[in-house]
């Protein structure tokens, strides 16, 4: 009888599997409602732990690249719960890992970094020691979200440093976008350029196998570093290629990046008319996913197609609503660029009260973002200028560093002026 019932059960499990392995079969080839029901059918009837930790997996994956990210956040809890009952360190360090980007997609940040922590110190395990790259990448992003950008670097070097070991490309790949985002913010144009074509050389080079989404990510990044350098006929080529693979893959959060870039592009090239409706098409996407630093982004920049039409009541309220997206956050960044934006409102209009509180206000948040450099005390992240970390992940003007004969890091004394590993 018991023989009989564990034949049962192993029978049970491999039909699991096999419509495991049919679901991502169909997701593979762009039939994802179909895959999605497959799934959710195994997930119902499962009762093996392991089958269900794995199916978990694959609605968290398709939930995340439809930018369904409350409904991640749900499987990703489903997934922890089964991981404790498990009692299994390298399947719980894997759920903590979807359960930080659910956060993070989210833009819980602070959420982000604890449970991202939480991995980290389940050392030892196999699985920890291969998932500790993807961590670190998301610990680097959940910081770049809060403004904190030598801890938001040295995350990104770690990451790089688990995707040279492991000669994982695909990791790497991702990491060269999010560095290419993190120059974006400091204004190193040049490096913010480099990294995404790093990411766009990793997938010509070793991508054949992997999906379409690591080409379009890597063309969206290059496309905002060619918009920051002024390149706009190279900017809305990329972006062109990157929205047509996001429109074929219904990858609605790219999407939205997309025509925010769009939008970014044409007012750039100060035609408000054509920017301003792409705006509200990706603020529908970035509400419908809830990304808030999305919203945070649009409405800041909607604020300067208002001033650029001298509408600047309407921009003086996207600026509010930029700002209280931030804080809500806690990205300090967005409130330094509404502080910007409104100095020079309150200066055209000669409003010299409110425009002394906007620069005390900027120059508190320069303050406290370390936007500047500990060796000539001038500002970085105000205009494109090479940067450069030292190991210590802090960060200066590579002049600087090249000119100053100061030994060590000027703010923790770190004894190595060795220019850093990105």
């Amino acid at each position: 009888m018991h023989a009989l019932l564990r034949q049962l059960l192993d029978m049970g499990q491999e039909q699991a599997k096999q419509q495991i392995e049919r679901g991502l079969k169909l997701y593979q080839s762009n039939q994802r409602e179909k895959a999605l029901q497959v799934w959710t059918k195994v997930l119902e009837k499962n009762t093996d732990p392991g089958g269900k930790f794995r199916v978990l997996g694959c609605l968290i994956t398709a939930h995340s690249e439809m930018g369904k990210y409350k409904e991640m956040l749900k499987y990703a809890l489903a997934q922890i719960d089964t991981a404790r009952d498990m009692e299994d360190p390298d399947y719980l360090t894997e759920g903590y890992l979807n359960l930080a980007r659910s956060n993070e997609k989210l833009c819980e940040f602070q959420n982000t970094i604890s449970y991202c922590k939480t991995c980290l110190n389940m050392q030892g395990t196999t699985v920890s020691l291969q998932l500790n790259g993807q961590v670190c990448l998301s610990m680097g992003n959940a910081y770049l979200g809060l403004s904190v950008f030598q801890k938001s670097l040295e995350s990104y070097e770690k990451a790089l440093r688990y995707a040279h070991n492991n000669d994982d490309k695909m990791l790497e790949c991702r990491v060269c976008c999010s560095l290419g985002s993190f120059y974006v913010v400091l204004k190193d144009y040049e490096k913010a350029l480099f990294f995404p074509c790093k990411a766009a050389e990793l997938v010509n080079d070793y991508g054949k196998g992997w999906s379409l989404k690591y080409r379009a990510m890597s063309q969206y990044h290059m496309s905002v570093a060619y918009r920051k350098l002024d390149r706009l006929p190279d900017a809305m080529e990329c972006c062109e290629e990157s929205m047509k693979i996001a429109l074929q893959h219904g990858d609605r959060p790219l999407q939205a990046l997309c025509l925010l870039n769009f939008a970014d592009i044409h007012r750039c090239r100060k035609d408000v008319d054509r920017a301003l409706p792409r705006y509200e098409s990706s603020m529908c996407i970035m509400i419908e996913i809830g990304n808030r630093l999305g919203q945070a982004s649009i409405y800041l920049n909607v604020a300067k197609c208002w001033e650029l039409q001298k509408e600047l009541d309407k921009a003086l309220d996207s600026l509010r609503r930029a700002e209280d997206l931030s804080e809500s956050m806690g990205n300090k960044l967005i409130a330094l660029k509404t502080h910007s934006v409104r100095e020079g409102i309150f200066r055209s209009r000669e409003q010299q009260t409110e425009l002394r509180e906007q620069v005390v206000k900027f120059l508190q948040c320069v303050e406290e973002l370390e936007l500047y450099c500990g060796m000539c005390g001038e500002s970085i992240g105000e205009k494109n200028q090479q940067l450069q970390s030292l190991p210590c992940s802090h960060i200066y003007h590579l002049r600087c560093i090249e000119s100053n004969g100061t030994k060590g890091c000027p703010r923790c004394r770190s004894s190595s002026l060795k220019p850093g590993f990105v």
